[in-house]
């Protein structure tokens, strides 16, 4: 099967599970393996996300509950940017945004996924926001042209997307010189069991997409991004309720008792302002 082919299907796997999701309350969203229905969703935990609630421009129809962190928080939002969200949902991190920059900023949602669009331009009408937009499109060729944001945040979605070089590649693309990004994400740390790795359930649960946190810090670099930090990181402790769905008992032990682990870490990165990258003069 061709490396094309196979990503094609995985992002239809995402775009099936998403479309579902859409469509669930954000109780369930969070007790399922970050919105999958994996088989686990009777357990009542809060598997990855983080509590939106204290946040200015937080709408609680536009909260799923899919995230692993508050990337919108930690992203030095500016009154007046321009700010782009990848994969965007229901519109949550977009409305807080939009509460930092004002009606002299602008902010751009981009999702793949027909309902959840849906969702976020009813939310938008509601609000009356005429600077809050939303596209179709896809995060490995965005809709956007080059140079056009100061911002770009994204929680929870980059490791869904096959191909990742592309993603930061095109999220390289359309910021400013100078501007940058903060992103919430899922990577691992050591060997995931194969049964996790292999699922497409998980997959679309924002585990099995994951990669090693180095190698997910190198391709940022590599994309000619600078200043990298990692501002926030948190080890995922998934419940043995969803394990078991995955794993054997002994396979359960050494997963919980290794030095193997799936973290959340919010990213920060720049473009720099000097024109020293693939990309940086388009």
């Amino acid at each position: 099967m061709s490396t094309t082919g196979t990503g094609e299907q995985l992002k239809e796997i995402v775009r099936e599970k998403y479309s579902k999701i859409a469509e669930q309350d954000k109780e369930l969203n969070e007790s399922s393996c970050c919105g999958a229905t994996c088989g686990c969703s009777t357990v009542d935990f809060k598997v990855m996300s983080d509590d939106y609630t204290t946040l200015e421009g937080y709408v609680a129809d536009a909260d799923l509950g899919l995230g692993c962190g508050l990337p919108t928080a930690f992203a030095q939002i500016k009154e007046g940017d321009t700010v782009v969200d990848l994969g965007s949902g229901a519109g949550n991190d977009c409305f807080v945004a939009r509460s930092i920059t004002g009606d002299k900023g602008k902010v751009i949602g981009v999702d793949f996924t027909d309902k959840m669009l849906e969702k976020a331009r009813i939310n938008a009408d509601k609000l009356g926001y005429k600077n809050v937009e939303f596209r179709k499109g896809d995060i490995e060729n965005l809709p956007l042209a080059s140079n056009v944001a100061d911002v770009v945040v994204s929680n929870c979605v980059l490791n869904l997307v096959p191909n990742k070089k592309q993603a930061f590649a095109e999220t390289f693309r359309v910021l400013k010189k100078g501007g940058h990004f903060s992103v919430s994400d899922i990577v691992l740390e050591g060997e995931l069991p194969e049964g996790l790795q292999k699922s497409a359930e998980m997959y679309a649960g924002c585990v099995s997409g994951a990669i090693q946190k180095d190698e997910y810090l190198s391709i940022i670099q590599q994309a000619g991004f600078t200043n990298i930090s990692v501002q926030k990181e948190k080890r995922i402790t998934l419940p043995e309720e969803i394990l078991k769905a995955y794993l054997s008992p002994q396979q359960i032990q050494e997963f919980t008792t290794g030095e193997t682990g799936i973290f959340s870490i919010t990213v920060y990165a720049e473009k720099p302002t000097s024109c020293c990258a693939p990309g940086c003069c388009d």
